[in-house]
């Protein structure tokens, strides 16, 4: 009787012993994730920082920004469940690593060209090795001072002075609310346009047409950026093959965009004359006789930088100046002592624009703050070690953050929340402080710093300079607008003014 009783309690008496074992060790498991995450998010078994994720999404910026400022090396590692492990850092020796001097061990990699490749394609932003370095070579030849130089006399002069001011002439003559950012975006495609294609979309004619393509590329940017934030990428990979939700609507998107773009390569090669000089990216791709997939993957990446990228950082840029009057008037007298062109009146010329350190330094400083890419990253092609001691393992993603990094007390000290021109005008040589691109990535670094940088500099301060000129923009709600992080960011609801005429005695 003993023994049949023995017999029935031994199995229960395992049962009980094998779950209050298995709790032991969960329990040991959270305590360990707890004591050895660091400054990391909390990390428990099987999910990772998935649950600190998921409470963050709607604040993924701020978040990291209040974790690495935490981190004495600011860098911390976020491995969550259903997503590759990440290592996000703000640390300026990290950055060179990834960027320069471990340039080849960290490429864009296969998980970044899964994510954009169905709207990026083959293009300069989404390749790696000889590919990347054959596009670049010849996107290179749209960048030359003598491009730069006709750029302004051409086509800022046309945009600027007989589109962008006559339409805000016209908005403050009528005392209206314009959202300022969409028309700084229009403005761009308009001119990245004729750079990247030889062609006007005029999306700045006075009738505002609406751009089917602009809207094509807004609901492609966000869709895809939107995938590499998704909690568990399973989810947004399994829509796409069944063609629900939001990747149906990417996959609609990008084939509007796609046959647009190749609409217009067919269409240039039909008019194409070989005796004219290739002097736009599409007509040099053309004459390199490369496929039809390859340029419009090239051009797409093309006009997606040119054309989102300097308008955000306008944006921002016109935001700030309007909360901060005193350093408008800094900026309106240093325009008023510039050289303009004696070809036409209040025209700017290209070596007019070096002059204006003041307005290069304030819009420094404006990206600084609300850089038009929030953060990039590459995937790691085998096991490291970063400067900081960091362990990154094959396979993992690498995340440099110009966002947190522009709000590092470390790096730019006490005085970070101050939009603040003067640090970039300390150098002893005079003019703006050449900071270190690893310091201050806006524009990435190493061998794949922006081609762009110069031509960006040169737009921006042309469209602010001819606008602060002619008028004063004041805001209509002084609330805090929301930074929007997507493969480029943009401000939420975007920005709306009223126009004023600058007055007689302060116009330029």
């Amino acid at each position: 009787m003993t023994f049949f009783f023995l017999q029935l309690l031994l199995p229960v008496a395992l049962s009980f012993s094998f779950i209050f074992f298995s709790v032991y060790l969960l329990v040991l498991g959270f305590q360990y994730y707890r004591q050895y995450s660091g400054q990391n998010p909390p990390t428990y078994p099987l999910l990772g920082c998935l649950i600190s994720f998921c409470k963050n999404m709607h604040r993924l910026l701020d978040w990291y920004t209040d974790l690495l400022a935490k981190s004495p090396t600011q860098t911390v590692t976020i491995a969550r469940f259903g997503a590759t492990r990440t290592i996000v850092t703000a640390n300026p020796e990290n950055v060179e690593y990834i960027l320069k001097t471990r340039f080849d061990n960290f490429p864009k990699g296969k998980p970044f060209t899964e994510i954009l490749g169905d709207f990026l394609g083959r293009g300069i932003f989404n390749v790696d090795g000889e590919e990347w370095y054959t596009q670049r070579k010849l996107a290179s030849h749209v960048f030359s001072t003598r491009s730069l130089r006709e750029y302004v006399a051409i086509t800022l002069e046309t945009e600027v002075n007989r589109r962008l001011l006559p339409l805000l002439e016209r908005v403050c003559l009528d005392e209206g609310v314009v959202d300022l950012q969409d028309l700084l975006r229009r403005f761009a495609l308009d001119t990245v346009c004729l750079v990247s294609l030889g062609k006007d979309p005029a999306c700045l004619h006075p009738s505002f047409p609406a751009s089917p393509l602009a809207s094509a590329f807004d609901v492609a940017s966000e869709i895809s950026a939107r995938r590499a934030a998704a909690p568990v990428y399973a989810l947004w990979k399994a829509k796409r093959v069944l063609g629900i939700g939001s990747e149906k609507r990417l996959r609609e998107a990008i084939d509007q965009v796609h046959d647009s773009v190749i609409k217009l390569i067919r269409f240039r090669k039909a008019e194409r004359d070989d005796k004219r000089e290739d002097k736009d990216l599409l007509s040099r791709l053309i004459s390199g006789g490369h496929d039809e997939e390859v340029i419009r993957d090239m051009v797409i990446s093309f006009i997606m930088a040119g054309r989102d990228t300097t308008s955000a950082a306008l944006t921002w840029f016109f935001w700030l100046i309007s909360c901060l009057p005193d350093i408008e008037k800094q900026i309106v007298k240093e325009l008023a002592e510039t050289t303009v062109a004696p070809t036409e009146e209040g025209s700017l010329d290209y070596d007019g624009l070096k002059e204006m350190t003041t307005l290069e330094a304030c819009l420094c400083e404006s990206m600084r703050l609300y850089p038009p890419v929030a953060w990039d990253s590459k995937h790691a092609m085998s096991h490291d070690r970063l400067p900081d001691g960091t362990i990154v393992a094959k396979g993992d993603r690498v995340t440099y953050f110009p966002y947190g990094m522009g709000r590092m007390e470390r790096l730019w000290g006490k005085d970070w929340k101050e939009f603040k021109p003067t640090r970039w005008l300390e150098s002893p040589e005079g003019g703006v402080s050449r900071v270190s691109p690893y310091k201050f990535p806006v524009f990435q670094a190493g061998p794949r710093v922006c081609l762009g940088k110069e031509m960006a500099f040169v737009q921006m301060k042309y469209v602010a300079a001819s606008v602060l000129r002619k008028f004063e923009i004041r805001l209509i709600s002084p609330r805090q607008p929301v930074f929007v992080p997507l493969l480029t960011a943009y401000m939420a609801g975007g920005l709306k003014v009223r126009i004023y005429k600058r007055g007689k005695d302060k116009e330029i």
